[in-house]
Order: C-alpha cells, then sequence, then structure tokens
C-alpha cells in the first residue's frame, strides 16, 4: 500500500479559495482508495510554533538530558510530528497559494520542521551534501490569481520555485506532478475555464496515483 501525505496550506473555505478546492477535488479521488493510505496534515489545525531558541535550546538540552520547559517540549512534539508524517509518505502532496509571492508563513513552518541536517540531509567528510531521504515523491498543487509563468514575472514567483529548490534542490525528491492554477484574478471573464481546466488535471493526477 501507498502512503500519501497531502499538506493542507490554506484554510480558507474551498468556495473562497482555489488551492483549498484543489486540495478537496485531490483528496476526493484518492480518499476511497483501497491501494492508498492517506493522511491529511492541515497546517493551520496543527499546533506548530515557528522555529527558534526554543527548537535549538531544545535540542541542546536534549543532548545534555536536561529537562525542558513547556515551550520546549510544545516546540520539539510539532517538530516530531512533522517529521513523521513526512517519512511515512511515500507521496506528498502539497495544495498551497501563491500569498504575497511567496508561500503561507504555516507551510513554512513545516518546511523549517523537515529541512534539518541529520533528517533530511547530512554532510560526509569532504563537506558534499548526501540526501537522507530521496525516495519522496512529490506533487505540487498551487494556485495564483495572476500570472507568474512569464519570462518578465517569473523570477518573482516565489512559492513554487522555493518548493522545487527544497525538494528537488536538496531533499533530491523527485516532483512527479505540478499543477499551477494562475490568472483566473486577472481574467475573471476566463476564470470558470481556466479553473475548472485546472481542476480536471489535478483529478487526473490523483487518478494517477
Amino acid at each position: 500500500m501507498k502512503n500519501i501525505l497531502m499538506v493542507k496550506a490554506n484554510d480558507r473555505p474551498a468556495a473562497e479559495s482555489i488551492s483549498s478546492r484543489m486540495f478537496e477535488t485531490f483528496f476526493e479521488e484518492v480518499k476511497d482508495n483501497a491501494n492508498l493510505n492517506v493522511n491529511v496534515y492541515d497546517i493551520y489545525k496543527e499546533d506548530m510554533p515557528y522555529i527558534g531558541q526554543d527548537l535549538f535550546g531544545a535540542f541542546g538540552k536534549m543532548a545534555a538530558n536536561e529537562e525542558l520547559n513547556e515551550a520546549e517540549q510544545r516546540v520539539i512534539a510539532a517538530n516530531q510530528k512533522a517529521r513523521d508524517a513526512f517519512s511515512e509518505a511515500d507521496v506528498v502532496v502539497i495544495a498551497f497559494p501563491l500569498w504575497n509571492l511567496t508561500i503561507p508563513a504555516k507551510l513554512q513552518t513545516f518546511i523549517d520542521y523537515i529541512f534539518a541536517s541529520g533528517y533530511a540531509f547530512k554532510y560526509d567528510e569532504t563537506g558534499k551534501m548526501i540526501a537522507l531521504l530521496p525516495d519522496k515523491k512529490i506533487i505540487l498543487l498551487n494556485a495564483r490569481g495572476g500570472v507568474y509563468s512569464t519570462i518578465e514575472t517569473q523570477a518573482m514567483e516565489m512559492s513554487v520555485n522555493y518548493l522545487r529548490n527544497v525538494f528537488v534542490g536538496i531533499f533530491q525528491n523527485e516532483i512527479i506532478d505540478e499543477i499551477i492554477i494562475e490568472g483566473h484574478n486577472k481574467a475573471p471573464e476566463q476564470a470558470e475555464t481556466i479553473i475548472q481546466e485546472g481542476l480536471e488535471k489535478v483529478r487526473q493526477s490523483a487518478k494517477r496515483l
């Protein structure tokens, strides 16, 4: 059985959010598939403190067998839960919007939890980076109301580009599908066609699992 981790990175209802509709469309196709074990990780329902001194201090205390305070226990638990979910997955599906040219802060925190030396990668004796979880397959489902795929605008887009760099560039994972719905706000007269064509691609992606 294939383990699917679906990361939901938008708390807006599907009626108001295209990336939420992409998530729901994909989920509906896979939830009853007997060959798939589907785990949903809704980052807006998870307790996910930002990484900082509480986490780094906790790591130091744990190495020294010292007791953690409440804040340190909280962030360690959140960090471990994200890593466990990612570790168990064969395929990771991330549905996320472009907000202010980048990803939501909550999704950044999820990435921060798993983007760690000793977990996702390590350095050998020559300083070369070695991926530790290279067999994961990634599916990116992104929505953006403007158009960021042109030569003039693509350098501004730091959501899909960022996740490509993380999962392919650092983790050495394979992106097996990347579906982007864009331009529906810029061209409202074409919005329904743009959205429906994109959602059909989402359905087909889910069926291929």
